[in-house]
């Protein structure tokens, strides 16, 4: 979380508060900050300004929309976003009331909003708590965890054969559809010299599962990881799961299970490494 102070924002707003310019701020953000210029003029219609004001670049779709619809007018914002950082703006933490999440909160409300829910009724009047609770520490926990923070390791002992975790559970977010996909994962390794407890392999899956993903990158992460920081000899990740997205909209195939596998090292050069292992899942 990045917080912006009021400072910085004065400091961007010197570079355009001339009495010359006529600027447009953009809803919403690019609003608030259009009114602390204290000598350009502000004005309601884009097409009257030269300067199209917007408080944050972020994914970069609102400044390639102005800059297409205006092309003739400089496109200016404040902040320009250069990794996955939540910015908490002055205005949104100077008041008593307010707190670090409220801007998200307040986003969640519209959302409700936007379905055509009665935002005051009982059962929603602490949803948007429940929801950013849910994904700080729950479902979207993966985003503030490092997998190498599990390389607590041991000597193998010489052992040199399939370490399998199966039937792990899964539970991810769709990044296509913000949608569950649930099912069974199954992990495994050949070691080359070192081991890793195997609840390391448990959390090291819930760590890439639990951000918004599809099935078959969390294979490729949990593999290339064992590969890459334990030097396994192979590495392998079968996942076998249920969309939502497909059961809950689209074709609705309710029966549809996604199966993926990711295989590295002797799993994929050996045949008879990759035999043994299905086998073992079987």
């Amino acid at each position: 979380m990045i917080h912006i102070t009021w400072e910085e924002i004065m400091e961007g707003l010197e570079l355009i508060d001339d009495p010359n310019n006529i600027v447009y701020g953009i809803p919403k953000g690019g609003m608030i900050v259009a009114g602390f210029l204290k000598h350009a003029q502000i004005t309601y219609d884009p097409n009257k300004a030269n300067i199209i004001l917007d408080d944050l670049i972020d994914s970069g779709i609102t400044k390639q929309k102005y800059e297409k619809k205006f092309p003739d007018k400089s496109f200016v914002a404040l902040i320009e976003k250069s990794q996955n950082e939540w910015i908490v703006f002055p205005w949104e933490t100077d008041h008593p009331q307010q707190d670090q999440g409220d801007s998200i909160h307040e986003n969640i409300i519209r959302m409700l909003q936007f379905i055509g829910e009665d935002i005051k009724r009982e059962g929603l009047r602490e949803t948007p708590n429940r929801i950013v609770r849910a994904w700080q520490n729950e479902i979207f926990s993966g985003y503030k965890q490092n997998p190498r923070d599990l390389l607590t390791h041991f000597d193998d002992e010489g052992y040199n054969q399939i370490i399998l975790l199966k039937n792990s559970e899964l539970y991810s977010m769709c990044e296509h559809h913000m949608l569950p996909f649930i099912g069974s994962i199954h992990v495994a390794y050949i070691p080359n010299g070192r081991i890793i407890g195997v609840s390391k392999l448990a959390r090291l899956v819930d760590i890439y599962a639990r951000r918004l993903q599809i099935q078959e990158r969390i294979g490729e992460q949990v593999t290339n990881f064992l590969m890459n920081e334990l030097k396994a000899v192979g590495a392998a990740c079968i996942i076998e799961a249920y969309h939502l997205c497909m059961r809950m909209r689209g074709c609705s195939k309710q029966n549809s299970v996604m199966i993926t596998s990711s295989v590295k090292g002797v799993f994929f050069d050996d045949t008879r490494a990759r035999q043994e292992l299905m086998g073992l899942i079987k």
